[in-house]
C-alpha cells in the first residue's frame, strides 16, 4: 500500500489516520503552520516524529493524500500541492464550502487551482466533526466521486479499509451534490427541536 498524508487538524483527520495505522498503513499528518499540540492523542503523534510534519513536507512524502482540514487552510494546501506536482499524485477531498447560495463546492474550487485527473471526492458525508457527530457509530457508508480510472478502483478500497461502505456517486462534477447532501443533513438537524444529530442512509427497493 502506499504511504498517505491526511492533512488537517480536524478530528476526521485523527479518525482516518488512526483507521488507517491500524490497518499497517504509513501515515503521516500535514498540520498548519503555528498548531498548538494540545489534546492527548496530537502529542502521542507528535512524540513520533515521522507522523506529524507541516503540510508542505507531510505532502512531499506521501503518493496519496486526504484533505481534512478547515476551509480558510484550502488555498495554502493547493499552493502546496501545486509546488509538489499534483498531478502525480492521488488527492481526495474530504472537506465541504460554506452554505449559501451560488457559491463553487470545495472541490471544484480545488480542482481550478490543481487541475488534473487525480482529484476525488468522500468522506464528506462525515463533517470533519466525525465522530462527534456520530456518537452512536450510525454511519457506516460514505460517497465518492471522480472521473473513472484506476485511482478510482484504489479510492473504493481505500474507503473499505478505513471501515466504510464505499458508495459510487459517479463523475467527477457530482461533487457538487455530495457537498449539497452535506448541507441538507445539517440543515434537517438544525430544525430539530433537539439538535439531533441527522444523518441519511442509502436504500435500495
Amino acid at each position: 500500500m502506499r504511504d498517505i498524508a491526511i492533512l488537517g487538524e480536524s478530528k476526521l483527520a485523527r479518525t482516518l489516520g488512526n483507521r488507517y495505522m491500524g490497518r499497517g498503513i504509513n501515515v503521516t499528518f500535514g498540520v498548519k503552520k503555528g498548531f498548538e499540540i494540545t489534546d492527548i492523542e496530537w502529542k502521542i503523534y507528535n512524540k513520533l516524529s515521522d507522523k506529524v510534519l507541516p503540510y508542505k513536507e507531510a505532502i512531499e512524502k506521501s503518493e496519496v493524500v486526504f484533505i481534512c482540514c478547515e476551509n480558510d487552510c484550502l488555498k495554502t494546501i493547493c499552493n502546496l500541492l501545486q509546488q509538489a506536482e499534483s498531478q502525480k499524485k492521488m488527492i481526495v477531498d474530504c472537506t465541504n464550502g460554506v452554505y449559501g447560495a451560488g457559491l463553487e463546492c470545495n472541490t471544484s474550487a480545488i480542482k481550478k487551482l490543481l487541475g488534473g485527473k487525480n482529484l476525488f471526492k468522500a468522506f464528506n458525508n462525515l463533517g470533519l466533526d466525525y465522530p462527534n457527530s456520530d456518537p452512536l457509530g450510525i454511519i457506516q457508508e460514505t460517497y465518492y466521486c471522480g472521473d473513472n480510472n484506476e485511482n478510482k478502483l484504489k479510492l473504493k478500497k481505500w474507503i473499505e479499509l478505513a471501515g466504510f461502505k464505499a458508495i459510487d456517486a459517479g463523475a467527477f462534477e457530482n461533487a457538487t451534490l455530495l457537498e449539497a447532501f452535506y448541507h441538507l443533513k445539517m440543515k434537517i438537524s438544525h430544525q430539530q427541536e433537539q439538535r439531533n444529530n441527522c444523518h441519511f442512509k442509502l436504500i435500495s427497493v
